[in-house]
């Protein structure tokens, strides 16, 4: 039987960075019809209802149904250590991360581990995600297996290591090529699944490790590699210590051949003309952690020149360096550091990001990201008036974007009515 959505409805039908707020489909009484895990038709509620009596109807009022936020960079590893206190980045991997990933050795962790993330994601309205697991093939496997039995969209990759870390979480060149390869060919392309090759970033990789990892993506280069470039200053200092023979981070990923449509490097803050340059041209993805960056004190990525400059963006909340589960708390803490650089973001600049943008970056425009029929049935239902103070706002709102900016600068999970995921409802975890 098929599924009749009704609510608003909102999608895009082009970037509104380039296009501007009319890259948005807003309908104020619409509807989206699924079956079998897809979207069959978006358009008029009326409509729909008179062209599909049969169909089961979801009358949301004035909800408004969205595509599910893609969150393109996160780690899920990381959960339990989510909003710890007061450190750099070097520090908070030595302090706080790595003493955490080390405990990913015990699969029962692992799996644990896995289910919170994905529950705590899906609550907050994220369907589809892109993270990095630790060390240890089991952790692949615990996030991927979790993912199957909750029918989500999800890449992800074992985190390779072998330098500058503890005993405990180095591999070799060797195991990191081996165990990746052997990921790969048993969850790449299952079900939902896509596999991830993931160097976690160049202080922890040997030159012999990140070319073993070029060589894995040269054999296989349907599969994504994402990786951290120029988070802080203090890290692209150690960076050409590592490597003073590079022109530049970039280069260094440069020359061990990765970097390419399929790159996708997180943070990427302090870039110089010549990364900015090479970035585009290959066409690899920026992934922009805002509340990461401000929580471990990285820096302010640059949204309106990046993007003016022809970069392709995704969003991401970093879990557990970003301090949010929720992809609202995201859009407005990229909000408030755009603000900080000069520039007052467009709610549909922001919600795109959250949604298609971060659904381009990670190479599944096609399948995800918006309403549109043959797109995969990921959807959230948002109620827009989910606290007092929204509400209050929202009711003196005179457009769409007036009365969803309080949800994105205020809202939580509560904002979150449902989240449909491969056209099922998803049942709310209990408290």
């Amino acid at each position: 039987m098929s599924d009749l959505l009704i609510g608003q409805t909102l999608t895009f039908a082009a970037d509104p960075f380039i296009a501007g707020a009319g890259a948005a489909r807003h309908d104020s009484h619409g509807g989206v019809l699924v079956e079998g895990g897809v979207i069959r038709a978006v358009g008029p509620a009326s409509a729909l209802r008179n062209a599909h009596p049969g169909a089961r109807v979801h009358d949301y009022g004035k909800r408004l149904i969205s595509p599910g936020f893609v969150d393109a960079h996160i780690h899920y590893p990381q959960t339990a250590i989510i909003a710890s206190w007061g450190k750099r980045l070097i520090d908070w991997l030595n302090t706080y991360t790595f003493p955490e990933e080390m405990r990913f050795a015990d699969p029962a962790y692992a799996k644990q581990a896995a289910e919170s993330c994905l529950d705590l994601l899906l609550a907050h309205g994220t369907t589809t995600l892109c993270s990095y697991a630790t060390i240890h093939p089991a952790s692949v496997d615990a996030l991927f297996a979790a993912a199957q039995t909750r029918g989500m969209r999800v890449l992800a990759g074992k985190t390779c290591m072998d330098r500058n870390a503890p005993e405990g979480l180095r591999d070799t060149p060797r195991s990191a090529y081996d165990d990746s390869k052997a990921l790969l060919e048993r969850w790449h392309g299952q079900n939902r699944l896509s596999y991830v090759i993931t160097p976690r970033f160049a202080p922890t990789s040997s030159p012999e490790q990140l070319e073993a990892l070029g060589a894995l993506w040269a054999e296989y280069p349907d599969c994504l590699m994402q990786t951290h470039l120029s988070e802080q200053t203090e890290e692209i200092e150690w960076v050409r210590a590592l490597f003073p023979e590079a022109r530049d981070y970039l280069d260094v990923y440069e020359r061990f051949g990765l970097i390419g449509r399929g790159a996708l490097f997180g943070h990427a803050i302090h870039l110089e003309a010549r990364e900015r340059a090479r970035l585009r041209e290959a066409g690899a993805a920026l992934i922009h952690c805002p509340t990461s960056n401000a929580f471990i004190g990285s820096g302010m990525f640059d949204m309106a020149g990046l993007k003016a400059g022809g970069q392709r963006v995704g969003l991401a909340s970093d879990i557990g360096g970003g301090s949010s589960f929720s992809m609202l708390r995201t859009m407005a803490s990229a909000y408030e550091i755009a603000q900080l650089r000069g520039t007052a973001l467009h709610p549909a600049q922001l919600w795109w990001l959250a949604t298609a943008g971060s659904a381009a970056a990670l190479g599944l425009e096609g399948r995800i990201g918006s309403l549109a029929p043959g797109k995969e049935a990921d959807l959230i239902v948002l109620d827009l008036e989910s606290t007092p103070a929204i509400a209050q706002r929202a009711r003196n709102a005179e457009t769409l974007w007036e009365a969803l900016f309080p949800t994105i600068m205020m809202g939580d999970d509560r904002a979150i009515d449902e989240t449909w995921v491969n056209g099922r409802p998803v049942a709310r975890p209990a408290a």
